[in-house]
């Protein structure tokens, strides 16, 4: 068995796959300042780049500007380092995930003050600028560590997952699949979720490297804006985004050009939610499942279906704790917290909870995500969780707590209401209203942050 494990290391370790998959030169591949960028122009961006990084074994990728992070990703992969993209941009996370990669440098699309040590500014990316007509296509060794993604600490300390070239590669594949079956085989992106984030990277930057699509380089974040990024790109549009802006885009009174597709991640969505916004933008809205460390391996439409399917080639296997997860961008099993319940052959999986949001109490047993479905669900309240405490009641019991955005009601009037739905053992103590949840860009809720602002 080793010699074959050997044989398959030094295998992978040759086999180069391509930067690009190219079909025509012309192809568009982003909207960037209004232009169209071309893909002979966006490889001549990206070694233009690859040769004024400097030596190291990874860089921190800071851009902003989503075409502009995706030619320092490509870039930053072509020089043979690691892309790391840390939790959030904010100083005191780019200084950790630096420290944990002793002689990274730092690039980003414009000046920060302060500006992290080893920080470098992209040059201009002309778009006005032709593309030379002799071009070499590059490629990259699948087994390359192109990326390093840090979950978001919504569950405890921010972690790190390494993303070899060739699992990026598998992964894209199933998210082409996936989104093709639904808007056909060519069609742009609009997202609201920073690249940094492995959903933002998977549907938003990786996709135009193996599919005939085509990425609009902005974030816009407000329904305005919303709106007219999607105006500037062709038919058929996907919006990429998350519960918490599609609950602020179907509360405004936006008008969205047609939609082929619209896309929800990184937190529950609600039944409710998604059919509000199908109905209002007339396009059907697919919600992902997966995590920092598999990246996406199933897909549902909740308006139809409650039940999720999985990905072509992925298969899950249910434990006591959890579920361990076959995938074709894993190179070995993974055991996610989450437990699952097969249907149709293993093909389809309904959610049951995560191992450790399962409660047990007084010998009764609810989850944290049904609690807080529940809390969700009551009139009047525009946000909520429900989450548990560190410690533990005088009988040993770890107390629930709860945080709800509820403009018009008051703490008794939400526990009423929950007493009609769960069983009394389950009601959080404390619950605090709150004016707005401690959410990051991605629309995670970092569990510091929620213990922080309990006890304000």
């Amino acid at each position: 068995m080793a010699i074959v494990y050997d044989t398959y290391q030094r295998d992978e370790a040759e086999r180069l796959l391509p930067l690009l998959k190219v079909d025509d030169p012309r192809r568009v591949v982003a909207m960037h300042d209004g232009q169209t960028i071309t893909a002979a122009q966006f490889i001549a961006h990206v070694e233009r780049v690859a040769a004024q990084l400097p030596e190291a074994s990874a860089a921190v990728n800071l851009c902003e500007d989503r075409y502009a992070f995706l030619v320092a990703f490509c870039a930053i992969a072509l020089r043979g380092q690691a892309n790391v993209l840390p939790p959030s941009r904010a100083p005191q996370a780019v200084e950790e995930v630096m420290a944990a990669h002793p002689g990274c440098h730092v690039v980003g699309d414009r000046p920060l003050h302060p500006a992290p040590l080893r920080f470098h500014v992209l040059p201009p990316l002309p778009v006005d600028e032709p593309a030379p007509d002799a071009l070499a296509w590059p490629a990259i060794s699948a087994a390359q560590i192109a990326a390093v993604g840090y979950t978001s600490g919504s569950t405890g300390t921010p972690r790190p997952n390494e993303k070899t070239w060739r699992s990026l590669h598998a992964s894209t594949a199933g998210n082409l699949r996936m989104l093709q079956a639904v808007v056909g085989e060519s069609f742009s992106v609009v997202a609201t979720v920073p690249p940094q984030h492995i959903y933002g990277v998977e549907m938003s930057i990786l996709l135009p490297l193996l599919g005939d699509v085509q990425v609009h380089s902005g974030r816009p974040f407000f329904p305005a804006d919303i709106a007219t990024a999607l105006e500037s790109m062709p038919a058929p549009r996907v919006l990429v985004t998350t519960p918490v802006h599609l609950r602020a885009l179907v509360e405004s009174n936006v008008t969205l050009p047609p939609l082929a597709a619209m896309l929800s991640a990184t937190a529950p969505l609600p039944p409710s939610l998604a059919a509000q916004a199908e109905e209002r933008f007339g396009a059907p809205l697919l919600e992902v499942f997966g995590s920092t460390e598999t990246c996406a391996f199933a897909s549902r439409r909740v308006t139809l279906d409650s039940h999720w399917s999985l990905y072509h080639g992925v298969h899950l296997h249910p434990q006591p704790d959890g579920t361990q997860i076959e995938a074709p961008q894993l190179d070995t099993p993974a055991v996610l917290a989450d437990i699952v319940s097969l249907h149709d052959e293993g093909r389809r999986f309904e959610l049951c909870g995560r191992h450790a949001d399962l409660l047990e109490i007084a010998g009764k047993r609810a989850s944290l995500g049904d609690l807080t479905r529940r809390l969700l669900s009551i009139p009047g309240v525009q946000d909520g969780v429900v989450f548990q405490l560190d410690e533990a009641d005088a009988i040993g019991v770890r107390r629930i707590a709860a945080l709800a955005v509820a403009p018009t009601l008051n703490e008794h009037a939400i526990l009423d209401s929950l007493r009609a739905s769960i069983d009394p053992v389950f009601l959080p103590r404390p619950l605090r209203l709150v004016e707005s949840l401690p959410r990051n860009e991605t629309g995670k809720l970092p569990r510091a942050a929620l213990l922080g602002l309990l006890h304000v």
